[in-house]
């Protein structure tokens, strides 16, 4: 009778808090906007990131100045259905302030009279590293004059008699490993970090509220005034914490199936295969790391007397989890073992793995889960010995 009685506390109090929870609409609004639109919104402006430098890879312009000098090189570009353009005056300025956006070849006076006479003349592609977009054209214009390069010294081996093949001793092919997900995981590595942090705010609102907001609020004393077991009441209003931190990973994982929909660049739509199997195993991993959060914002926010006070103690698990994840991008040696044992790192890496087409197994998932379930037991525990043996003020 003593365990159901404590269950029938546990939820009552857990209807409660999601109540309250749910009533407050505006706050649940932004949480719910915030966390869950933040990613996909984030997503679809890389995707118009990408297709802008796409559609500039598939314009066949090539700013010149000085091209006057060098009609054979024109006439190269031409027969490459590239359209000549003579480059403004003040073109170096234009590039450090990013206001003009390709590179701009600089052909010398002695151009033709170099080339004609077996010297080898000084072409430079002026650009600034600084300005992106006309960073991002340089690579296209260096291959369009290595290929003029090799038509001339494939004329000049002709006309002295000698065979071009000569200087290709070898054919070099390059062959790359990497899958179809694993390129498109390059670029949308950033997911998991995102769907940890919207499962992190949605999470830490209730958490603070429950704990040091009805303390603020002077709710909490008529609480324990209730004959009714600490962790009973504990688990409840953890249950509750935890559900919301729940809804929003299921709603941010889901939140990208749509998202797809809206991707501007075509090679990125291509290449970006998320659907109803990676979302699954995304929240896979992603439940129990929302309620082990659950119980270590509660235990940090149950020590403060204060709403605001917990707001500025709960930014070290933030931090945390905000840095974590930075362990994968500065180990060059791949993954360890012990990355998942550590929560916030674990997710990360099995979301990883998802995004690169990997998966992962059974066996990969318990060791994270387990220390999930570690910490979350932690967290309940301390804020039940908390409200048990403190003193409420």
């Amino acid at each position: 009778m003593k365990g159901a009685s404590a269950a029938v506390t546990a939820w009552v109090v857990f209807r409660k808090e999601i109540v309250d929870a749910l009533r407050d609409r505006r706050t649940l609004a932004v949480v719910l906007v915030s966390s869950v639109l933040l990613g996909p919104l984030v997503m679809i402006a890389l995707s118009a990131y990408i297709a802008t430098f796409e559609a500039r890879a598939e314009q066949r312009d090539v700013y010149v100045s000085g091209i006057e000098h060098a009609p054979s090189l024109k006439n190269y570009f031409e027969r490459q259905t590239y359209t000549v353009h003579e480059a403004p005056a003040d073109f170096e300025a234009r590039l450090r302030l990013s206001k003009f956006s390709d590179p701009v070849v600089v052909v010398p006076t002695d151009f033709e009279t170099a080339v004609l006479s077996g010297d080898a003349p000084v072409v430079e592609v002026v650009s600034d590293s600084a300005n992106r977009q006309a960073e991002s054209g340089t690579g296209r214009i260096h291959q369009l004059l290595a290929g003029y390069l090799r038509e001339r010294a494939t004329l000049d081996l002709a006309m002295r008699g000698v065979s071009p093949e000569l200087l290709r001793p070898m054919e070099v092919e390059e062959r790359d490993l990497a899958s179809t997900q694993t390129r498109a995981a390059q670029v949308t590595g950033m997911l998991p970090f995102f769907v940890m942090m919207a499962v992190l705010y949605g999470a830490l609102t209730a958490a603070l509220d429950t704990t040091a907001g009805e303390r603020e609020r002077g709710s909490l004393e008529p609480l324990l005034m209730n004959p009714a077991e600490r962790f009973a009441l504990v688990l409840g209003k953890w249950g509750a914490v935890a559900s919301l931190g729940m809804l929003i990973a299921v709603l941010s994982c889901l939140s990208f199936l749509p998202a797809q929909w809206l991707l501007r660049s075509d090679n990125l739509q291509a290449l970006f295969q998320f659907g109803w199997r990676e979302a699954a195993l995304f929240l896979a991993v992603l439940l129990p790391f929302a309620a082990a959060l659950s119980a270590v914002l509660m235990a940090v926010a149950i020590r403060c007397k204060s709403f605001k006070e917990a707001q500025a103690n709960s930014t070290v698990v933030v931090l945390g989890v905000s840095l974590l994840p930075l362990v994968t991008v500065f180990n060059q040696s791949g993954e360890s073992p012990w990355h998942l044992w550590v929560p916030g790192l674990a997710q990360s890496v099995l979301m990883a793995r998802v995004l690169k087409g990997e998966g992962f197994g059974a066996e990969q998932v318990a060791v994270p889960l387990v220390a999930c379930l570690l910490l979350t037991a932690v967290g309940v525990w301390l804020v039940a010995r908390m409200l048990k043996t403190a003193a409420v003020r």
